[in-house]
């Protein structure tokens, strides 16, 4: 057990893994996705407090860590964005995983050297926080999971500042067994888990049809769990919660989170306290050039509705 300081200055013993706040003074901070190796003209829509660098995985099948699986940790190119990107007071995240490519602890043999590959892109960026989106396949996997929570539990032990948080699917039930099994190796091997991202997207056969309703439906039913998971309070439950919504067109057909979705989904996160909102992503946060509003097909370089450049954006942020 360990004596934290929350921002209202109480303290309590709190259970290992419990997500950590005493660094944080303000809630609901905007934190979108970005490219960390391309630039968007929507990248400082909302004045962001943080971007999360998508995404850091494994360059096939060794332990060596590329950005999107291509790029080089030290490429220039990417160095001189990031700190473009710092220039104005932002900070960095970077985001290990995602849903296309191998996350590292799929590839590295051993937790000393998926640690040591992970401290070697957040050496790259300049940054003491670590996002580690897991889904799919790296979501159900075991091996992967102990071993992951291995390296971060001895990266931590390395740099005590270190920030982890975990982006994992969500529904209107809440996260799912293999995301719960995934917070329960964190803290079997003492992961200090600064926040839970929960992904409120692409809901699939639960989606009742009102994007923002599910996207609070979604949040209420994983504050639920991370009070047990964690043994928090209400109040706490809620500041180790993040909250990540796809942009217009989501990738299930018919599920289409709009401005308004954002406007409640940020009012509900400044209401409770939650720890920061954050939008997939920066460089979708356009409309289409033709105008068309083509809401049955998710883009990469857009949102797919009738839109303002950057106002999910600046709707995220408040």
């Amino acid at each position: 057990m360990q004596q934290k300081r929350y921002v209202d200055g109480s303290h309590r013993a709190l259970p290992k893994s419990t997500p950590a706040h005493a660094s944080y003074a303000l809630y609901a901070l905007y934190a979108p996705y970005v490219s960390a190796t391309e630039a968007s003209d929507t990248d400082s829509a909302g004045s962001p407090s943080t971007y999360n660098l998508a995404f850091v995985i494994s360059d096939g099948g060794g332990c060596t860590p590329r950005w999107n699986g291509t790029e080089t940790i030290g490429d220039p190119a990417v160095k001189s964005r990031t700190a473009r990107l710092k220039k104005d007071g932002a900070d960095v995240r970077v985001s290990f995983g995602g849903a296309s490519g191998k996350e590292l602890a799929a590839t590295c043999d051993s937790a000393v050297a998926l640690a040591a590959a992970y401290g070697r892109a957040l050496d790259a960026a300049g940054s003491s926080r670590a996002d580690f989106d897991i889904e799919g396949d790296e979501l159900t996997d075991s091996a992967p999971v102990a071993r992951r929570s291995q390296a971060m539990a001895r990266l931590q032990r390395q740099r005590p500042e270190l920030k982890v948080s975990f982006t994992l699917p969500v529904t209107p039930s809440g996260l799912d067994s293999d995301g719960l099994a995934l917070l329960a190796s964190a803290n079997t091997y003492d992961v200090q888990v600064a926040t839970v991202n929960v992904m409120t997207m692409n809901y699939g056969e639960s989606y009742t049809g009102a994007m923002g309703d599910e996207a609070v439906t979604s949040a209420e039913s994983a504050h639920a769990q991370l009070k047990k998971v964690f043994g928090l309070s209400d109040a706490g439950a809620w500041r180790g919660m993040a909250l990540t919504s796809m942009s217009g067109a989501n990738d299930v057909a018919g599920e289409t989170f709009t401005l308004a979705d954002a406007a409640q989904v940020r009012k509900f996160a400044q209401e409770k306290e939650i720890a920061w909102v954050s939008m997939w992503s920066t460089f979708r946060d356009r409309q289409r050039e033709d105008g068309a509003s083509g809401q049955h097909d998710a883009a990469t370089d857009c949102s797919g509705v009738e839109q303002g450049s950057g106002a999910f954006g600046k709707a995220f942020a408040g």
